[in-house]
């Protein structure tokens, strides 16, 4: 079975599908880690996210997988551990521009359908109901209001030491929805048989058993887990 859960930036897409992937021993397919950590790489390595052709030899070159089990799940680069890199400012400005072009996207997109097919996985993203597995069970799109999203990215941000307003975040996030609706390959919407919930107000449990939930009112043997 797969869950698929989409939304705009801050909507609380990651930290609520890691829990609903814990608590149906799922798998948790966090695949806008997998953006930003192509996103890392290029910059690491000066690679413009117009130049299309070392996008593609970026890709190719680049390993990526995940260990651990939900919540803790732990991405991996080349053998890097690179889970609180791709969560810097900077990642987090550029990794739009990175998703866009289509020799990244299909890529990432085949390693995607790769880890789901044969596992029951909570995925994430900004196209996972729509172009990733159109197919899914279940799909949630979670949305909040910005101030919402910019209070969620500043407490991220505290974490990893960084200092941002709200003011400032509001002005970032409100781009990045900007570039993630208006792009020209597989832009952020909605699908049409998608569960929209609205996370502005609610706490953590209170959108994982939501999920959960509607998970298990699909698939009843899903109460047999924790």
């Amino acid at each position: 079975m797969v869950i698929a859960i989409d939304g705009p930036a801050g909507s609380g897409k990651s930290s609520t599908a890691k829990l609903v992937a814990e608590k149906l021993d799922f798998g948790h397919l966090d695949t806008g880690a997998m953006y930003r950590a192509i996103t890392l790489k290029c910059l690491r390595e000066n690679v413009s996210h117009q130049d299309t052709d070392a996008l593609g030899h970026c890709v190719q070159d680049t390993t990526l997988s995940f260990s651990g089990s939900p919540p803790h799940m732990r991405l991996f680069m080349d053998d890097e551990d690179i889970s609180e890199a791709i969560r810097s400012d900077e990642v987090t400005k550029q990794v739009s521009d990175y998703c866009k072009p289509m020799v990244v996207r299909d890529a990432l997109v085949e390693q995607q359908r790769t880890i789901g097919k044969n596992s029951d996985v909570v995925c994430e993203g900004r196209d996972i109901g729509t172009v990733v597995f159109p197919e899914a069970a279940l799909k949630i799109f979670m949305v909040a209001t910005t101030e919402e999203r910019a209070r969620r990215r500043q407490k991220d941000f505290e974490r990893l030491g960084v200092k941002k307003t709200i003011a400032e975040l509001v002005e970032d996030i409100k781009a990045r929805d900007e570039k993630d609706s208006s792009r020209e390959n597989s832009p952020l919407c909605k699908a049409a048989d998608a569960i929209e919930l609205d996370t502005t107000g609610m706490t953590l449990e209170e959108q994982v058993d939501f999920i959960v939930n509607k998970a298990r009112g699909i698939n009843p043997s899903l109460h047999k887990t924790n």
